[in-house]
């Protein structure tokens, strides 16, 4: 008799994530080979057994992700760790960190760290731990020389995300929800976009695996806490069953058309520039809305506006300097960021 339906899935979608990077690593070692050979670069090969990290609450769909990463990964010749983020927002959180690095370690996942992050005020709570989480994710996998890192989103969670993009009014990149692949060089890896918050609980229950939940995923002080709980099932009585899938697809359909507005915007904004590197506005002018607003966020974060600050209404009002000209001072962006015309180009600096 094979295993639990609900652990094979899991199972699977780990499998799949670990085939890609294993046929990723092939690829690029191909390629380094050649290099090499032809002398136009150095190549250090990875260790024969590369590590990939689990990210891990200690929450059932994390702890499943753990079980199938200790499951698969030996046999794909990886090696699978852990790393559990203490973010200290909760009275006995570094007691609960150790409970799960234990849990990891019967598992058999080594290296398995532990770290106690500082969360800022930054954007709120929800996007201060998210920020501080991310920026521990990335340098435990630098230390570990890490080839990527699992997380445990699942469909449920890819649906939340789309509502709350559509909440705040950002645009079709919102919409796209999560990316299965994101990060540097694409180190974070979401197996479980694919499949439902229950599958993940069910086959913690089928391995008898422990698994804590976390108060915060009720707490109506959290936005993506009152659209769980509350948004959520109202949309499904109202609309009927289905509504998760159908956002997660929309998130699919809406990827797709932001990667190509992207491509398209990242080769149109060298023919938007002037000889000393400017932007025209003429040719701006010139190009379809969605392309022009999103050189104009692009040029903003690089000039040091912080992306997770950076709204759809503040796009808006540099896009007003070009479409709507009519002398208007200049507009003032988060970070410091400054956006005027002058002299018929648009000019995108720290301020």
């Amino acid at each position: 008799m094979g295993p639990h339906p609900a652990v094979a899935a899991i199972r699977l979608a780990v499998r799949r994530v670990l085939h890609d990077i294993l046929t990723e690593q092939t690829s690029a070692q191909h390629t380094g080979r050649i290099a090499q050979l032809s002398g136009r670069s150095a190549f250090h090969e990875r260790p024969v057994e590369p590590l990939v990290l689990v990210a891990c609450s200690g929450g059932a769909d994390s702890m499943a992700l753990a079980s199938a990463l200790a499951f698969e990964a030996p046999k794909l010749g990886f090696r699978a760790g852990g790393i559990t983020i203490d973010h200290g927002l909760q009275a006995g959180s570094d007691l609960r960190a150790d409970e799960v690095v234990l849990r990891l370690r019967e598992l058999g996942l080594d290296p398995v760290d532990s770290v106690a992050v500082s969360v800022g005020r930054a954007g709120g709570p929800e996007a201060a731990a998210r920020d501080a989480r991310y920026a521990a994710l990335d340098a435990t996998a630098e230390r570990h020389d890490a080839c990527a890192v699992l997380l445990g989103h699942t469909r449920d969670d890819q649906a939340e995300t789309v509502l709350l993009g559509l909440a705040r009014g950002s645009g079709v990149r919102s919409l796209s929800g999560m990316a299965a692949v994101s990060g540097a060089g694409g180190r974070y890896r979401r197996p479980f976009l694919h499949l439902d918050r229950q599958t993940a609980r069910k086959a913690c229950m089928a391995q008898a695996l422990p698994v804590w939940d976390d108060p915060h995923n009720t707490d109506p002080a959290f936005t993506r806490s009152r659209l769980r709980q509350e948004g959520l099932p109202a949309l499904e009585k109202a609309l009927g069953k289905g509504v998760v899938e159908a956002l997660a697809r929309t998130a699919q359909l809406s990827r797709d058309d932001a990667d190509a507005l992207d491509a398209w915007a990242s080769q149109a904004e060298t023919a938007v520039r002037d000889a000393a590197g400017l932007l025209e506005c003429a040719k701006l002018y010139a190009l379809p809305p969605a392309v022009r607003r999103r050189i104009l966020r692009r040029v903003a974060i690089e000039a040091g506006a912080p992306a997770g600050s950076l709204f759809a209404r503040h796009i808006e009002e540099v896009d007003r300097l070009i479409t709507g000209w009519r002398g208007q001072g200049a507009i003032n962006l988060p970070g410091k960021v400054v956006a005027q015309r002058q002299g018929g180009r648009l000019v995108i600096r720290h301020g």
